[in-house]
């Protein structure tokens, strides 16, 4: 079997399992499959194709959840990070592969594990609040496609609920996804090459978001919340484990 053929295998189970995270949680998809496909595809691969795949499948999730959907509510959050990702953009292109790995496991891990053992900040100013997690989320999203952390972190701590919580994220993530791809373009970082694995790997994509929106719709609120900060530990872990 040569490597090529392998690297399909092991991509479709991964994407697959991705989906269905994202289609239950609204989030974890680039988390769960950043650290594993890191293991054997550069950064400058994967995460062009992780952005595209966001798109598709945020579309998907949005549609069916569309009535819950507040825009307003995280427009300061949006602008900041469409500001941040062409800066998260060069990070990419200029930074250490590992280094970028490790930084965000730590910061993924630790502020998840406060968020499990009940460790809250109190924040008053909500619309204010969004400006520095929109900005640290942009630089994430154009560096190593991982900007739920911070925005995830943020509407948990609020409170949010489940929901609001999964529209919120999708369409948040949905138009940060536009702007990224648009800036990925221009800086050509998407490549003949990308784009054929990306078209490989779509069918597991599909399937596995439809199957993870229908098991999410019947998760309870509290097992919801559990498995968001019970995920976002062991994300955090595995991007650690996988930088070293």
């Amino acid at each position: 079997m040569s490597i090529e053929i392998l690297t399909i295998i092991i991509g479709f189970v991964v994407i697959f399992c991705a989906g269905i995270i994202q289609g239950a949680t609204s989030f974890g998809f680039s988390l769960f499959a950043l650290p594993i496909l890191a293991t054997f595809l550069p950064l400058k691969i994967i995460v062009p194709m992780l952005v595209i795949y966001s798109i598709i499948m945020n579309s998907i999730i949005l549609y069916k959840i569309r009535e819950h959907v507040k825009i307003r509510r995280i427009l300061m959050l949006i602008i900041a990070a469409v500001i941040a990702t062409p800066i998260g953009a060069n990070i990419l292109i200029s930074m250490n592969e590992k280094v970028l790995q490790l930084i965000v496991g730590v910061i993924v891990a630790i502020s998840a594990l406060s968020f499990y053992f009940g460790y809250k900040i109190k924040i008053k100013n909500e619309k204010i609040a969004y400006i520095p997690v929109g900005f640290l989320s942009g630089i994430l999203n154009g560096s190593v496609s991982l900007s739920g952390p911070p925005v995830i972190l943020f509407l948990t701590n609020q409170g949010v609920e489940k929901q609001v919580f999964r529209a919120t994220l999708t369409a948040y993530f949905w138009i940060l996804n536009i702007m990224t791809v648009a800036t990925f373009l221009y800086k050509r970082l998407i490549s003949a090459e990308i784009l054929k694995l990306t078209i490989y790997l779509l069918p597991a994509l599909i399937i596995g978001v439809l199957i993870g929106i229908k098991l999410g719709n019947k998760v309870k609120e509290e097992t919801f919340k559990k498995l968001t900060t019970v995920l976002l530990i062991c994300m955090g872990i595995l991007s650690i484990v996988s930088a070293i």
